[in-house]
């Protein structure tokens, strides 16, 4: 299960050490792993996929506190865009010849 949350931050170098302290938390919910993305013309508008081992987890982490107080001390402008999606194909082209 991946959990995509997108949100606008006032600057992205500020919010980056706080998004990283809040790692513990994450792995606590049953966070495997995860990936910060950045709009490429809007540098402060994130998106962080982080993987569960299912939906209930994810769920769980969105609703603890610590992660609502992370966000403010992080800067995160306005509610942030939460979607959730189940993985249907991965592959790895490093392993593809041509």
């Amino acid at each position: 299960m991946i959990l995509s949350v997108t949100h606008r931050v006032a600057d992205f170098d500020t919010w980056k050490p706080v998004f990283d302290e809040h790692g513990a938390s994450r792995k606590a919910h049953g966070a495997v792993g995860h990936r910060v993305l950045r709009r490429s013309d809007d540098s402060n508008t994130v998106t962080v996929l982080t993987e569960f081992g299912d939906r209930s987890q994810a769920e769980a982490f969105l609703a603890d506190p610590s992660l609502r107080a992370a966000m403010g001390r992080a800067g995160v402008e306005g509610a942030p865009e939460i979607t959730f999606w189940e993985v249907a194909e991965e592959v790895d082209y490093s392993s593809i010849s041509v």
